[in-house]
């Protein structure tokens, strides 16, 4: 499922691209949730997940600039599109690292050559994420996020860089298979990220989050091997 939102003050330009998103992602055969809003306000007080985000830039009160850059600091990942008349705003959207933009009134055409790109980034950042499917929604995390993954009572418990932590349901057997090989299992219940790895003492592996994770007596000399293979090849 893909989470697009989109903000305009001008509600017929919101369904015209509303409209043009359905029809793109309808090919494409996937999932498409769509959010409308009308104010920057109004979308900073969203609390959902957001993938795809269109933001007119010239709004009352809090313009689209810094509603942008309000929810970059908020940690927003999202891939943004500008939607704008002034192309001069444009030179400002790289501080808030903006996809692309596009300029009204928004042509299917140009609308088309945008999302084309933005699709197959989407593909291209797919294959170093990992898809966590949490009931009915799902959520993309890169891996390079995750410090470490453990597993407590037949759930995954993925520690981000951010401090922030995922827990669904997942056999970590299916997880250490979908990860890539910077990933090590060094004990039956966790999986760490060699990337976020600070250090290793006594069976102890001291993560860059300031997190300990043990590591078991049977995979420590694997581990020492697996470390210093990893350190050759960065």
């Amino acid at each position: 499922m893909i989470h697009i939102a989109i903000c305009d003050d001008e509600a017929y330009m919101s369904s015209h691209i509303k409209a043009m998103a359905c029809a793109f992602f309808r090919k494409k055969n996937r999932e498409a949730t769509i959010q409308l809003f009308s104010s920057g306000e109004e979308l900073l007080e969203y609390d959902g997940q957001i993938d795809i985000l269109f933001l007119d830039i010239q709004m009352k009160d809090i313009d689209g600039m810094e509603t942008a850059r309000k929810l970059r600091a908020d940690k927003f990942r999202g891939f943004l599109i500008f939607i704008t008349v002034l192309k001069d705003m444009v030179f400002q959207s790289f501080e808030v690292q903006a996809y692309d933009y596009l300029l009204k009134p928004v042509g299917e055409e140009p609308f088309e050559r945008t999302m084309e790109r933005l699709y197959a980034s989407m593909q291209n950042a797919c294959e170093d994420s990992l898809l966590v499917q949490k009931g009915y929604e799902g959520r993309i995390v890169r891996q390079d996020e995750i410090v470490f993954c453990e597993i407590i009572d037949r759930k995954i418990y993925l520690n981000l860089a951010e401090e922030e932590v995922i827990d669904y349901y997942e056999r970590i057997e299916n997880l250490e298979a979908k990860l890539g090989n910077h990933f090590f299992r060094c004990h039956r219940s966790y999986l760490i990220n060699l990337k976020h790895l600070k250090g290793y003492k006594n069976g102890i592996a001291y993560m860059d989050n300031g997190r300990e994770v043990p590591v078991s007596r049977l995979r420590s000399k694997e581990f020492s091997s697996v470390v210093l293979q990893y350190m050759r090849s960065i």
